[in-house]
């Protein structure tokens, strides 16, 4: 799962949102200018070796280790650095360090076989006993991976060994439909390198990261760059680009700029830039919905909120499609939302309460709950547009029910650091989004009780329980109703606003190719950076 601004200061969660990716376009969409896309190939011929591409992000990464990555920028980086067991897209899976996986016919076994000759980026053979060891990390409770709760079961753990150098088992300790969908996740890190580590996700080593991936580490200077260069022993073949550079810029009004001047040449850009980027003839422009939600959280930790009824009242004095006008600029970049669960997850409901904007009943359920003075911090991240002009509409109309809001814009960074916090209580509401990817299992590391991205708080043993059994249960129609009742919960809660399921825009120099081949992906804009070329 992996998560923009809860999601790009976290998500993520979201190394379980990027690898667990559902269905989503794979053919780059061309502008309305008429952007090459998928047919330059056959206009430009035999792809070209060499040159760089320059790839813009909005911050450091937050540690260049798989197990660990949630946020934005460090799954985009990592995408290139490490390679993962599969893919899933459409529901059908590419194998990447994997050959194949096979389950036992009672699915209480897996058996997942690797490609023979795969290596590190150090040379080091890259074998079974790296899978192995890296799902003992994930469950090792000490290293404190959000991923291990989607490999625990009814509260045992998934077993694993290694058969030989090519293959590995895994032994479930009940059924369950998630499993596939937690191992895809696994972007295996390398044994040789940390296993004498204590603390991995504090390891040094994480700086100058061993990746299987089609780029290697070359350098990192912080506030600046990570360079990546090209990985000839790449198993599935040499990239076609030299280097990879991924230039840190927050402003994103002057990292569009770069991006026009040509010093970017890849980026996501904000639909208040689109008309503009587009306009220029000088990129392709990929608009698609990678399956996230953008949210508002209730911090549950504060007082004010702990009543149900305020929360309810917020929801009730906003409007979703005015959110969507004021902050992407029309509904063409978004749909209003009201489900947790995007539309490209498994088992997401139609019918969940999408609080239509009531401000009778708003100012009700405030006077009624002793609230009707009441005093708000809003938290954003200050280098999105987007929760910028969230922000100012949501103070905007809270005073309109007298609630007064004080808006706290933080860079990415603080923000991160001030939600991971548990004990939270340094604002009261907050922007954010993720993408988590067709498997629902995956949700569960934002929404349980004790799960390190569970921004609201909010804790009920029931509620823990409908996601164990949801995850394990086999029929699809009672699975269904199980993942009903989970969004119909946080729907009575609301302790999360959906907002809307937002689409992304990749904006990418005309004089790159092997778009179609690197195919679009949840988070990091391209799944496989070794097909992009110059032309």
């Amino acid at each position: 799962m992996r998560k923009s601004t809860l999601f790009t200061s976290t998500l993520i969660a979201l190394a379980l949102i990027t690898s667990a990716c559902g269905k989503q376009d794979a053919t780059p969409q061309t502008s309305p200018a008429g952007s090459p896309g998928a047919s330059a190939t056959a206009q430009s011929g035999k792809p070209k070796d060499g040159g760089n591409l320059v790839i813009a992000v909005t911050a450091d990464p937050e540690a260049m280790n798989p197990i660990y990555a949630g946020d934005r920028v460090t799954l985009t980086i990592d995408q290139a650095l490490y390679a993962p067991l599969f893919q899933i897209n459409d529901g059908k899976k590419t194998f990447y360090l994997a050959d194949s996986l096979t389950a036992s016919p009672d699915f209480l076994t897996y058996t997942l076989k690797l490609k023979n000759n795969l290596t590190w980026h150090d040379g080091q053979k890259l074998t079974a006993d790296d899978v192995v060891f890296t799902i003992d990390k994930i469950l090792e409770e000490k290293q404190h991976s959000f991923l291990r709760s989607s490999f625990v079961i009814g509260d045992k753990p998934v077993q694993v060994k290694k058969v030989d150098d090519t293959t590995v088992e895994f032994k479930l300790p009940q059924v369950t439909a998630a499993f596939e969908g937690a191992l895809v996740q696994v972007f295996p890190i390398p044994k040789h390198i940390f296993e004498n580590e204590m603390d991995i996700q504090k390891s040094d080593k994480n700086n100058k990261p061993v990746g299987s991936g089609p780029f290697k580490f070359k350098e990192y200077k912080q506030g600046e760059y990570v360079t990546l260069e090209r990985f000839d022993g790449y198993f599935g073949g040499k990239p076609h680009l030299d280097s990879v550079i991924y230039r840190v810029a927050k402003d994103p009004n002057a990292s569009n700029l770069a991006l026009q001047n040509g010093e970017i040449n890849l980026k996501l850009i904000d639909p208040q830039d689109f008309k503009k980027i587009n306009d220029t003839g000088k990129f392709t422009t990929i608009p698609y919905f990678e399956g996230r939600l953008a949210y508002m959280v209730f911090n549950l930790n504060v007082d004010a909120l702990k009543k149900k009824e305020v929360r309810q009242a917020i929801a009730y004095a906003l409007d979703k499609k005015q959110i969507i006008e004021a902050s992407y600029t029309s509904l063409d970049f978004a749909d209003p939302a009201a489900s947790i669960l995007t539309p490209d997850t498994l088992f997401q409901a139609k019918d969940i309460n999408p609080y239509n904007t009531d401000v009778n009943k708003a100012k009700e359920l405030l006077k009624a709950a002793g609230a009707d003075k009441l005093k708000l911090r809003l938290a954003y991240v200050n280098s999105n547009k987007a929760q910028t002009s969230q922000a100012l509409y949501v103070q905007q109309k809270l005073k309109e029910v007298g609630v007064e809001v004080e808006l706290q814009p933080l860079d990415s960074a603080a923000f991160s650091k001030k939600a991971l916090n548990k004990d939270n209580k340094d604002f009261d509401i907050s922007f954010g989004g993720y993408i988590m990817g067709f498997e629902p299992d995956a949700y569960k590391s934002l929404y349980m009780s004790t799960e390190q991205y569970n921004y609201s708080h909010y804790s009920n043993k029931d509620f823990d329980l409908l996601w164990n059994q949801a995850a394990i249960e086999t029929d699809k129609s009672k699975r269904a109703e199980l993942y009903k009742k989970i969004q119909q919960v946080v729907a009575d809660e609301m302790t999360v606003y959906p907002i809307a399921y937002t689409k992304s825009i990749i904006a990418i120099d005309k004089k790159y190719d092997g778009l179609k081949e690197a195919v679009t992906k949840p988070v990091v804009m391209f799944e496989d950076l070794s097909k992009i070329y110059v032309k």
